[in-house]
């Protein structure tokens, strides 16, 4: 029997929850522990790659190959179909884009989105972007849609025109995404929940809503999104967030104190990630091979 491929059951994830959970994972760790929470979709982002392997700001910095890396790490432990955050492509061409979405589809990605900033970009919810023209961002569109070698991979379009341009800008320009082959839309930034229900009507496509925290975009729930047509909320780096925090705190309070027992409540046990991460399993097989060896 064949099986579904990524890209396959990013869709079906999509028409299945209303709207999509979509949460960031910073790495495979917290990609299983994402999928012991019950999500259906897990997301790779790029600020979150800079930031949390590379210890960089987000300012296209990034190259394709550190990107990879963490795609890799993910989908070799992680089943759950994971969106990756392409930033423009990795690149100033046609041939850029398509070897990163070639390279996705690769390393297991279910899809990607890739936006219309200048290649020196910046966080979405950051001052200041500059973005290309329309039609350039519709040239990224077509080369990573005919890049693709499964056309189930998603290719979601990504514009920051909003805040740079105003909301007709943005909705025309990802009117043209959709008409150039993009299968779902990002809005990036958005002020005003009403906004979404009018990225929805105009395109007739899937629409992302980014509800990331200390940005521009206030905290919507699950409910209000749903009533504004919303098909996929994404929560790219709350869990990162929470854990730089936690470490933070930790190692505060070790240089502090001298020792970290006035933190240990705040940890997860040595038997709480040997269960998260299947660890029994491992040493169990381990353990005979060993008696194999010695019988």
């Amino acid at each position: 029997m064949t099986l579904p491929t990524p890209g396959q059951r990013f869709r079906d994830a999509v028409a299945s929850e209303h709207p999509l959970q979509v949460v960031g994972a910073i790495n495979a760790n917290h990609a299983l522990l994402a999928k012991r929470a019950g999500f259906k979709a897990i997301y790779l982002s790029g600020g979150g790659v800079a930031a949390g392997s590379l210890g960089l700001p987000d300012l296209g910095i990034t190259g394709l190959d550190d990107v990879l890396t963490d795609v890799r790490r993910i989908t070799d432990v992680c089943d759950l179909p994971l969106l990756v955050d392409v930033d423009t492509g990795f690149g100033s061409s046609a041939f850029n884009v398509a070897r990163t979405v070639k390279s996705m589809i690769k390393f297991g990605a279910a899809a990607i989105h890739i936006e219309d900033q200048v290649g020196a970009k910046r966080c979405g919810h950051r001052p200041n972007k500059e973005i290309v023209t329309q039609q350039e961002m519709v040239d990224r569109i077509k080369a990573a849609v005919d890049a693709r070698t499964d056309d189930s991979f998603v290719i979601m379009a990504r514009t920051d025109a909003l805040a740079v341009e105003g909301l007709n800008a943005a909705l025309d320009r990802a009117a043209a995404c959709i008409e150039a082959g993009a299968d779902m839309i990002f809005p990036e930034a958005i002020t005003e929940l009403a906004m979404y229900k009018t990225f929805a009507d105009r395109v007739k496509a899937p629409i992302l809503a980014n509800i990331t925290e200390f940005g521009a975009t206030p905290l919507y729930t699950t409910e209000e999104l749903a009533g504004v047509d919303v098909s996929l909320v994404l929560y790219p780096l709350s869990a990162f967030r929470a854990m730089n925090k936690a470490a933070e705190n930790v190692y505060t309070a070790l240089r502090r104190d001298g020792t970290q027992k006035n933190v240990i409540d705040t940890m997860q046990t040595r038997m709480e990630l040997y269960d998260r991460i299947n660890y029994h399993a491992f040493e169990q097989h381990l353990d005979a091979l060993f008696a194999q060896k010695k019988s």
